[in-house]
């Protein structure tokens, strides 16, 4: 295997540098801003929510991505600048105007992200100094030339700086060894409620040092979303802020190609599932990761649905919170998918122990079930008999502690 586990999360790729402050947007001792800035100016390509309403920073980002590139990311949690109208709009401009000023970059490629509260207006008081800090770290890390300990410091603290309701930061690195030398990619990501597939409240920020055309960084991009955070649920709801942005600043001097191509995508789809998992293992309230198989559908597409249609199914999830066996929830689920499947040529398990055949119930040890349901990662596995596709999905369990978070968000 020429991929491995490196440190220095979002700063591990050649020419990067991250840093996180604490601005005091909603509480005074988080960190709440941060910025990402690679040394030269990069390729550059995102994926948006797909929700109508979307949030004012990825509007901007729209706008300053039409041309493929950019060279910094700056994002702030405790608010969404979402649904503000005109204030947003200069809110989010103004994010990216005073990070230029500070970094010495063009306004246009400068890329912005925002998490939180919606409908709020962004205290810019606080913001704008928080962004000069920021920056300030930023520029000490490019003249200094910081060891990779200091960087990977830094860059987690980037990474604290995006959580909202997270309980933990969300952080990888990796490296492909090539030909000619190694690429490196980072990540970081945030989300832990308003998680459904189509990017459902999370940011995920990507760095490498690989070499790429757009056209090509935006198909990888694409497909490594599809197989993670689009087949990731926690509670159902698609939020107006959802990102996931990709910087490729060339800085390797490595094009991968032909088999070197494959690898990366690899290596990207990995990064990408990786953090789908650990979002969804940090759901809100949540005691328990669900991973949901399906086997033998028709389509690829069938096999997608009924994944996700059985991870947001809220019985579905309060079983396997209760420790539950209930099968016929899992099965009624993948039937209202819209999937097309033989209910009675359908076989469910739950972490191997099988609870369903052809449609129907077995005998099989409630016992047995019980002990296995109470582990932290249960994978329901749902075999049909109409093909050769499968699909892969996770959410979690839902809790009253979800209740309890979400109750009194906003205040």
């Amino acid at each position: 295997m020429k991929i491995k586990n490196i440190e220095g999360g979002v700063a591990a790729p050649e020419g990067y540098y991250a840093a996180g402050v604490r601005a005091g947007i909603k509480y005074k001792d988080k960190y709440d801003l941060a910025i990402i800035m690679s040394k030269v100016k990069a390729k550059a390509a995102a994926v948006y929510t797909r929700n109508l309403v979307k949030a004012h920073p990825l509007l901007l980002n729209m706008q300053h991505l039409t041309d493929g590139e950019a060279q910094a990311i700056v994002v702030n949690s405790g608010n969404a600048n979402a649904c503000m109208g005109e204030p947003g709009e200069k809110a989010a401009l103004e994010m990216a105007v005073q990070t230029a000023k500070e970094l010495g970059l063009k306004t246009e490629d400068i890329l912005v992200a925002s998490t939180g509260v919606i409908g709020q207006p962004m205290p810019m008081e606080k913001i704008i100094p928080g962004i000069a800090k920021a920056a300030a770290s930023v520029q000490e890390l490019l003249q200094t030339e910081p060891d990779r300990e200091t960087k990977a410091g830094t860059a987690h603290e980037a990474a604290l700086a995006i959580m909202t309701t997270d309980l933990v930061p969300k952080e990888k690195a990796y490296e492909l060894e090539c030909a000619e030398g190694t690429v490196k990619l980072g990540i970081i990501a945030k989300g832990s409620g308003m998680i459904h597939p189509n990017m459902g409240t999370m940011l995920c920020f990507i760095t490498t040092d690989g070499a790429f055309d757009s056209e090509v960084l935006g198909k990888l991009l694409k497909e490594a979303v599809d197989k993670s955070f689009n087949m990731v649920t926690v509670d159902g709801d698609t939020s107006t802020n959802d990102m996931v942005l990709l910087l490729a600043n060339g800085r390797s001097g490595i094009r991968p190609q032909g088999e070197e191509l494959r690898q990366f995508r690899e290596m990207l789809d990995h990064a990408c599932v990786a953090m789908a998992k650990a979002i969804a293992r940090d759901g809100e309230g949540a005691t328990k990761l669900i991973e949901v198989q399906v086997n033998g559908a028709g389509t690829v597409k069938d096999a997608g649905q009924i994944v996700k249609s059985v991870c947001s199914s809220s019985l579905v999830k309060t079983a396997i919170y209760g420790q539950d066996a209930n099968w016929g929830r899992i099965l009624c689920a993948a039937g209202y998918s819209g999937a097309v499947f033989d209910p009675e040529g359908t076989s469910i398990y739950l972490n191997g122990l099988q609870v369903a055949q052809d449609g129907r119930a077995i005998p099989f040890s409630e016992d047995e079930a019980l002990e296995l349901l109470k582990n932290q990662e249960i994978v329901i596995r749902i075999d049909l008999k109409d093909g050769q596709e499968n699909a892969v999905g996770w959410g979690c369990d839902l809790t009253h502690k979800y209740v309890d978070i979400n109750a009194d968000y906003r205040t």
